[in-house]
């Protein structure tokens, strides 16, 4: 064993401690779901189940020790110390995969960015130039999403989506078709310390120039229990408008993707019970003169995915307060978000139909008014009877 678990049944296991260690004298899991282990993990960790480890349905090898991981080392504590009850080698390790990645970010700016830098710019422009940039221009262009003289606000999460349209702009601008200007827009609505650190490496890494500006959104919509998500939805973009239209610019830029917008399209029909989809752009109704648009509209999610892999970036999965203890480090193993189970719905339908994710896209541009039973424009509702017998 590489490291004796024997005082006060202490099962935390330190991230330099594990660094000395060989790694062919543990095994790494990760307790987290399986969206956060996708989004990222520590190389070479496996992903197990919470409740599989609980339930005494894992069981380490003879004589291996595990060290287990969540988000922050919070509940891979309990993992650990029940592994250790029934008789084996286990830790936690401390401060879980945050820890590990903000330790991992130190080292890479510690040995010089410029190398990286180069070679993540280089991809966008070889290996995803078809998949991703050209969507990209192809979106700006066909939805007429950026004008001569137009400021943009890039309206950067600290996720993979928003970190790849900062890049994609700045490579945009590269071309100089003509002029217009950007600014890196980050809001922090209250991150953990993590969260920040992470967005801001990113940054340097990417050579992006975030502006970044405070709110207390998280706190204002904590202790909130009908719908907090569409609350802090809704005051994040106010305030995104807000500090755009203060900075001088004219748009903000949003970073949904061709996934997203099919997404809505069925969880609109499921859940809200009308037909209606993620518009490429949108003029403000609060604050005039702004514009909202979203120039990832024609890029898929699986692409980021590729991109963000190919050149080892590391994003935040999500900021939210909520889910930094209730869904990556949660304890009742319950994901509470209908667009995961929507995510899930259309990949089971696309193994009987493979074309169900184009249809969705496109039956939003093919809508038929003379098969409808009612519409609505403007906030007046048009039903079919209303014109029925004046067409006979």
């Amino acid at each position: 064993m590489p490291y004796e678990n024997t005082e006060n049944n202490d099962v935390i296991l330190s991230l330099d401690r594990l660094n000395q260690l060989d790694k062919t004298q543990y095994v790494l899991i990760d307790v987290r779901d399986q969206t956060s282990y996708n989004h990222g993990f520590i190389p070479g960790a496996i992903r197990v189940d919470m409740d599989s480890i609980l339930k005494g349905d894992y069981t380490p090898a003879e004589g291996q020790t595990v060290v287990l991981y969540c988000l922050k080392g919070i509940v891979s504590v309990d993992a650990a110390r029940y592994l250790t009850e029934q008789g084996f080698s286990a830790y936690s390790l401390e401060g879980g995969y945050g820890a590990w990645l903000i330790h991992s970010m130190e080292e890479e700016k510690k040995a010089g960015n410029d190398q990286r830098l180069a070679e993540i710019e280089k991809s966008l422009r070889k290996k995803f130039h078809k998949n991703i940039f050209s969507r990209f221009a192809k979106a700006v262009n066909q939805y007429q999403l950026v004008k001569e003289n137009d400021k943009i606000a890039v309206c950067i999460s600290g996720g993979k989506d928003s970190m790849l349209m900062a890049k994609l702009f700045q490579e945009l601008r590269r071309h100089n078709k003509f002029p217009f200007e950007l600014v890196f827009l980050v809001m922090d609505p209250g991150y953990n310390e993590m969260n920040r650190q992470v967005i801001e490496s990113n940054a340097r890494l990417l050579n992006i120039p975030i502006t970044v500006f405070e709110t207390e959104i998280f706190d204002a919509v904590y202790d909130v229990e009908k719908s907090p998500c569409y609350l802090c939805a809704r005051m994040r973009r106010g305030y995104l408008y807000s500090k755009a239209k203060e900075l001088g610019c004219n748009k903000i830029a949003l970073g949904h993707h061709y996934d997203d917008v099919i997404e809505t399209i069925l969880m609109g029909m499921m859940y809200g019970g009308q037909i209606q989809t993620m518009m490429p752009k949108l003029h403000s109704t609060n604050f005039e003169g702004m514009e909202l648009i979203r120039p990832m509209y024609l890029i898929r999610e699986d692409d980021i995915k590729a991109w963000r892999d190919y050149n080892q970036l590391r994003f935040i999965q999500c900021a939210c307060r909520f889910t930094d203890t209730c869904t990556t480090c949660r304890t009742d193993g319950s994901t509470g978000s209908k667009r995961v189970e929507i995510k899930d719905l259309i990949k089971q339908l696309k193994e009987v139909n493979p074309y169900i994710e184009g249809n969705l896209f496109k039956s939003v541009e093919n809508v038929n008014l003379n098969t409808v039973i009612a519409y609505k424009k403007d906030g007046i509702t048009h039903h079919f009877l209303d014109e029925y017998d004046l067409n006979r």
